[in-house]
């Protein structure tokens, strides 16, 4: 019986992803954190200021719960929000003095959790996963 390639590259990488993502969370809540707070403050500690669209779409929550996340991370004066000058429909999110002390302590030490996991992939390697994972994702969603 022939293996079907596909098949198990699909189980594996929802294996791998499953085992990553609890590792995530795991490395995540060490600092008092829930996965959707940290990635909304990592979204704006890299990319700066953004709307709650930009939040939302970088970062894969609905804009009804980023809303949420939102209010929580303002209340720990962790960001803040500003309305725009020209659209008053639009609200601009941007790291606090506190909330960027915040991701100078605690992202150094997550992202060397992931580069733990990488540790044992050859750079060659880890852009032929990035383009296979792109790949797959394009077709995907085609498909959807």
């Amino acid at each position: 019986m022939s293996v079907n390639l596909s098949l198990k590259a699909f189980v594996v990488l929802l294996k791998a992803n499953k085992t990553l993502e609890e590792l995530i969370k795991k490395d995540i809540s060490s600092y008092g954190m829930r996965t959707s707070d940290f990635t909304v403050l990592e979204a704006l500690y890299h990319k700066g200021q953004q709307t709650i669209r930009q939040i939302s779409e970088a970062v894969l929550i609905n804009t009804g719960s980023i809303t949420y996340v939102i209010d929580k991370l303002e209340k720990k004066e962790l960001l803040t929000r500003t309305a725009c000058k020209d659209d008053r429909r639009v609200v601009y999110i941007s790291l606090t003095d506190k909330g960027t002390a915040l991701m100078d302590d605690i992202f150094p030490k997550h992202q060397k959790v992931i580069e733990e996991v990488f540790e044992d992939v050859s750079d060659e390697e880890k852009e032929i996963l990035i383009n296979s994972l792109k790949q797959i994702g394009k077709k995907a969603e085609k498909l959807r």
